[in-house]
C-alpha cells in the first residue's frame, strides 16, 4: 500500500478445464491517483504510468461495477478521431490524463459511484468479481456448449503485474506450442511490443507473428521454443500460453490447453504417439466422436470461387466455407438464427459478450484482430468459419453497415466466407 514503491497486482481465473475469453481478468490493481505518480517517477516513464492507470479504470469499471465497454472505447475512440491518431501508441500523456478523467466520469454516472481510490478496497473487489464471473452469461453458454460441469467452479489467481507495455524492449503475447489450425509442430502465435496481454487477445490490435521475435528479440525467441518444449513434455498436450516481456525479460503467465481444429487434433494426437508423449490408446481417447464429423467442413470449388469477386480477404482463422446473412450484432445474429436464417457475424472486433451471436452464426469476419483474438479462438473451438483481420472492412454500428473498397454492405446482405483461405 506504500505510495512510494507501489506493488501492483494481476487478477485472474483459474478455471479447472480452459473456457478462453469467458472469465474476468483484472489488471494493474493498486493504481489510483498517487501511486501513479510515484510509478511514473520510479519509471521514469509518464507515459506508462497513465496507459496503466487508464487501462485499470476500464477494466475494473466494466468487470467489477458492469459499465460497458463500449463506453471506454467511446472515449478513446472520440480522442483519437479529434487529434487523428491511427492507435493507441499516438495518445500522449496529455491525452491519457484527460481520458482517466473522463473514465472517472463515467464512474460517477454509474450506480456505484466514484473508482475506490483504496487499493485493498479494488484488490477484494476484483476478487470477487472474477468468482463471479463464473456463473456471468457467456460462461454459462460456453460450458453449455462443450459439456463442461456447472459445479467445478473457478480459482482465483493473484499475481504480481510485469509490464508488456514498457517500451519496444516489452510487449505481450500468445503461443501455441503447435499449430491450432493445421496441427503442425513448432511455435505459432502472434506478439505486440509495447502492449498489455489484453491487447493481444480482445483483438484490439492486430498483433504480429511471435517469428518476428526471432529477429527483433533473438535470445526470447530462444527461451520462448525451450519453455514450449518443455510445457509439451509436461502436460503431454498441445499448450497455449499467455507471456509478457518487461525490459527484455521473459515472463510466463499462465498455460493450458490449446484449441484446435478438428483436423489439428487428429494430427497432433498422431504427432504425439509418435513422438513418445503418448500411447495409441490414449491418441484415441482424446478425439472428441462430434469432430469427426466436423472434420467433414464444407470448402468451395474452386470453379465457383473463380466466378465471383473476392470482397476482400483476411487472416484464415477457422477453416471451412460457408454462407449467410450479415448480421452487426450478436443479439441480431442470434434473432435472425431463431428465425431459421443462416447468419455470418460481422464485427470489428468480438468479446466474450457475443458467445450467443458467434453460436448462432454459420461464420464469424472480423476487421481487427489476429490468430489468437476472442474471435479465432473462440470459432476454431467451436468449428465454426472464421476470418479475422480484415482491415479494409470498416463496421459502422449505428447505421447496421459495413464499407469494404467503397462498396456497402447492408444488414441481411448474403455474403460467403472462406475460412481455409481467409
Amino acid at each position: 500500500e506504500s505510495s512510494d514503491d507501489p506493488l501492483l497486482l494481476s487478477v485472474r481465473s483459474g478455471a479447472a478445464i480452459s473456457m478462453p475469453g469467458m472469465m474476468d481478468t483484472i489488471l494493474n490493481i493498486g493504481l489510483n491517483d498517487k501511486t501513479v505518480v510515484s510509478l511514473a517517477e520510479l519509471t521514469q516513464n509518464e507515459r506508462f504510468a497513465y496507459d496503466s492507470y487508464r487501462r485499470l479504470l476500464s477494466m475494473f469499471g466494466n468487470v467489477v461495477y458492469g459499465i460497458s465497454e463500449d463506453a471506454f472505447d467511446q472515449v478513446l475512440t472520440d480522442i483519437k478521431k479529434a487529434k487523428n491518431y491511427r492507435s493507441d501508441l499516438d495518445l500522449t500523456v496529455d491525452d491519457l490524463k484527460v481520458i482517466i478523467e473522463r473514465f472517472k466520469e463515467l464512474y460517477k454516472k454509474s450506480d456505484h459511484g466514484d473508482f475506490p481510490q483504496d487499493p485493498r478496497q479494488q484488490l477484494m473487489a476484483a476478487i470477487n468479481a472474477v468468482f463471479d464471473s463464473w456463473n456471468n452469461n457467456r460462461a454459462q453458454v460456453y460450458r453449455r456448449e462443450n459439456h463442461i460441469s456447472e459445479d467445478l467452479g473457478t480459482a482465483v489467481n493473484i499475481q504480481e503485474m510485469v509490464f508488456g507495455n514498457f517500451g519496444d524492449d516489452s510487449g505481450t503475447g500468445v503461443a501455441f506450442t503447435r499449430n491450432p489450425s493445421t496441427g503442425e509442430s513448432g511455435l505459432f502465435g502472434e506478439f505486440l511490443l509495447n502492449a498489455q496481454g489484453e491487447d493481444v487477445v480482445a483483438g484490439i490490435r492486430t498483433p504480429e507473428p511471435v517469428s518476428v521475435l526471432k529477429d527483433k528479440l533473438p535470445q526470447i525467441y530462444q527461451q520462448l521454443a525451450t519453455i514450449a518444449a518443455r510445457l509439451e513434455k509436461h502436460y503431454r498436450e498441445m499448450q497455449d500460453f499467455e507471456f509478457t516481456i518487461e525490459r527484455g525479460r521473459l515472463y510466463l503467465l499462465q498455460t493450458r490447453e490449446g484449441k484446435r481444429t478438428p483436423d489439428a487434433a487428429v494430427k497432433i494426437v498422431v504427432d504425439l504417439a509418435a513422438e513418445g508423449l503418448i500411447t495409441k490408446e490414449e491418441a484415441l481417447m482424446r478425439i472428441e466422436p462430434e469432430s469427426v464429423t466436423k472434420m467433414l467442413h464444407p470448402v468451395f470449388s474452386e470453379t465457383d470461387l473463380n466466378e465471383h469477386t473476392i470482397l476482400t480477404t483476411g487472416l484464415p482463422a477457422s477453416p471451412g466455407a460457408a454462407s449467410g446473412q450479415v448480421y452487426f450484432t450478436s443479439q441480431d445474429a442470434k434473432t435472425a438464427s431463431d428465425r431459421g436464417e443462416k447468419v455470418v457475424l460481422m464485427r470489428s472486433d468480438t468479446s466474450p459478450e457475443d458467445i450467443e451471436g458467434m453460436i448462432a452464426s454459420q461464420a464469424i469476419v472480423t476487421s481487427r484482430g489476429g490468430m489468437t483474438s476472442h474471435a479465432a479462438v473462440v470459432a476454431r473451438g467451436m468449428a465454426s468459419t472464421g476470418v479475422v483481420g480484415a482491415h479494409e472492412l470498416e463496421v459502422d454500428y449505428d447505421s447496421k453497415t459495413a464499407q469494404v473498397k467503397g462498396q456497402i454492405i447492408h444488414q441481411g446482405d448474403w455474403v460467403s466466407v472462406d475460412g481455409t483461405n481467409g
